[in-house]
């Protein structure tokens, strides 16, 4: 039960106490991150030690939400920010949920020469 590539997802930067469900998950999209919580959107929270994950989403006719317990690893979560919510796609989340950290990956760092001799 994986998005698809298509899909966009908002990642809650804010960590998040688990005890929390549809309820507070959805209050929360709505008034923290100033988004509707009943559009085609992922919604993703990540709780204080980064083993657990929920996403919320609404689907036709009610919430779903959908929860990943990791056993031995963390899950990678952008660091502090000026947005409370970081965007991504579907295919990009499927990669968080795998473990690669997408907030760590940069490019080479770019070169300057004043001549080729």
């Amino acid at each position: 039960m994986r998005p698809g590539e298509k899909v966009e997802v908002y990642v809650c930067r804010e960590l998040v106490d688990m005890r929390k469900s549809i309820n507070g998950l959805s209050i929360l999209v709505e008034e923290t991150l100033g988004l509707n919580p009943f559009g085609p959107e992922l919604f993703v929270f990540c709780n204080r030690k980064r083993d657990k994950v929920k996403i919320l989403y609404w689907e036709r006719s009610g919430f779903v939400l959908w929860y990943k317990r990791l056993e031995k690893q963390r899950f990678p979560w952008p660091q502090d920010g000026p947005e409370a919510v970081v965007t991504m796609t579907g295919r990009e989340l499927n990669w968080l949920l795998d473990g690669i950290d997408l907030f760590r990956v940069r490019p080479h760092e770019p070169l300057s020469y004043a001549s080729v001799l």
